[in-house]
């Protein structure tokens, strides 16, 4: 008897056969699989925006995702992700006779890795050409010197990125060196005077999970270069990294990289 896959967790999941029905409550995992086969998904969580228009159920948020209505959607496979949602409602549809399967991303290699394994192992699907592509394009080293960043992600209280985040390997392999990349905790809340105190090159202040804008965010680092970036190709894994590194390095005045 064949063993079923497992996830990124080792949690083995007993799918059938290729996914047909498919309910996805992390949004770079829906755009991911809209990328491929729109029509299998049945449901996304209210947060899931990409690509604009997509025509599917909606199952609330990735913390408090609406179990029965996903169960009533019966799909083949759940998609969900450690960081992003909760163990006890991945628990709740498996006690359900759902299969889940969790992903866990926290550099670009593990996302390139998970992201094959979910499709091959999980969805029973092919692995597409846009996710060798984004790999080809992620893998040419930066140009120009390395830059020191604070990279915040909320305000009053100010958080920023740690340390084992997906955003800051994708930063490091912009030339871009983290001031709280040792730090302990992988989002710490850090004063606004320490902030400015460590005296980073650019401060990146990117669209979600707050939205930064120029009128909300920049006035708070004076004297500091600032830079506002989409918070999409920074944060999510999925065909966004086709255009993420072209459309960052734009946005962070950065030389472009060399020959691919």
């Amino acid at each position: 008897m064949t063993e079923p896959p497992r996830d990124d967790l080792g949690q083995p999941v007993p799918v059938n056969g290729p996914a047909v029905r498919v309910v996805s409550l992390v949004p770079s995992l829906t755009e991911s699989v809209a990328a491929v086969r729109p029509e299998a998904l049945a449901g996304a969580t209210d947060w899931c925006t990409h690509p604009a228009g997509l025509a599917v159920t909606r199952v609330r948020g990735t913390k408090n995702p609406n179990l029965a209505v996903i169960r009533d959607l019966r799909p083949d496979l759940v998609l969900a992700n450690q960081e992003e949602n909760r163990r006890i409602d991945v628990e709740r549809l498996r006690a359900a006779g759902i299969p889940v399967w969790v992903t866990v991303i926290r550099t670009l290699d593990e996302a390139f890795a998970s992201l094959r394994r979910m499709f091959t192992a999980g969805l029973g699907w092919p692995e597409p050409d846009w996710l060798t592509e984004a790999e080809g394009i992620w893998r040419t080293p930066p140009n120009g010197p390395r830059l020191r960043v604070v990279i915040p992600v909320w305000r009053d209280p100010w958080m920023v990125v740690g340390s084992r985040t997906f955003t800051g390997d994708l930063a490091a392999r912009l030339g871009l060196d983290n001031v709280y990349a040792g730090h302990p905790e992988r989002y710490p809340h850090v004063p606004l005077d320490e902030l400015t105190a460590a005296r980073p090159d650019i401060v990146v202040l990117p669209d979600e999970p707050y939205q930064f804008s120029a009128a909300d965010g920049p006035e708070a680092f004076p004297g500091c270069r600032v830079a506002l970036v989409e918070g999409r190709g920074l944060t999510w894994y999925g065909p966004s990294l086709l255009t993420a590194r072209d459309r960052l390095t734009g946005q962070l005045g950065l030389p472009p990289a060399g020959p691919r």
